[in-house]
């Protein structure tokens, strides 16, 4: 099955779906830039742990480490009954697990220099804090400090997005490319649920032209490769829940016209 969206499936940010979502992005990502890409250079993808926080359920019954036993089986002397109230709640446990991602670098042959990093932000690399967007803001700026190129892929509303010297237009998904030689300005593309996505460029070492990279198209290739439309229930409203009711009511009508919700 197609993707019902133009662009971006919201529903594909999803917790329990975007680790593999991400897996498998960055693989056709750099399986199309490599395509292009003259043979000075390779396009490799570099894996990186980031521990994310999930809510983790009981799952399952554990044999307790105390025993409760009836006084009168062990002939002791009885002594009153100990009532112990239930806890008036039981959410689940938010725990930050590893998560394994990957980037792309596209490196020159033999000499191993980086050109271009490519990367697909994940939500710890949005997640507000010492470990999350701050720790990724630090790699952005060795970056910026480098002379390689960067490019930014952010596909979830959630989190913080990328630091920029001013405010940015408001947007469901944004692309970020920071040129070297165009430091300290970066290109930016405000992305919409309701737009196809336009092909991107990717730039290379001077004076090679620049390749595409066209993230509508590995999305679509994506989703039909990994089946995502017998997970994904389009009749709940996709998280993060934080639409505008404007957006709301045009996702409403449109997964209606396509007969994903009654």
């Amino acid at each position: 099955m197609e993707p019902p969206f133009p662009g971006m499936d919201p529903y594909l940010e999803d917790p329990g779906l975007w680790p593999d979502v991400h897996h498998r992005l960055i693989t056709v990502f750099c399986d199309q830039i490599q395509e292009q890409l003259p043979p000075r250079y390779r396009a490799v993808i570099t894996p990186y742990v980031a521990f994310e926080s999930v809510e983790i359920a009981p799952v399952r019954k554990i044999a307790p480490d105390v025993a409760v036993l009836d006084r009168d089986h062990l002939n002791l002397p009885y002594t009153g009954v100990a009532v112990v109230e239930e806890a008036p709640l039981s959410p689940p446990a938010a725990m930050l697990v590893p998560v394994e991602y990957g980037r792309i670098e596209i490196r020159t042959v033999r000499d191993q220099t980086l050109v271009t990093a490519i990367e697909l932000l994940s939500p710890a690399n949005k997640r507000p804090g010492l470990d999350g967007a701050d720790a990724y803001e630090k790699k952005r700026q060795e970056i910026f400090f480098s002379t390689a190129h960067l490019l930014e892929i952010d596909l979830l509303r959630g989190g913080k997005r990328p630091q920029v010297a001013r405010p940015l237009p408001e947007a469901s998904y944004f692309i970020f490319l920071s040129r070297v030689q165009r430091r300290p300005y970066i290109d930016i593309w405000p992305l919409s649920l309701r737009t196809p996505m336009t092909p991107v460029p990717v730039p290379l070492q001077a004076p090679d032209p620049d390749v595409r990279l066209d993230i509508g198209a590995a999305i679509r290739e994506t989703y039909r490769r990994a089946r995502y439309d017998l997970e994904i229930d389009y009749r709940q409203p996709p998280p993060p829940p934080d639409l505008t009711p404007d957006e709301a009511a045009w996702l409403d009508a449109h997964l209606r016209a396509c007969g994903l919700r009654p």
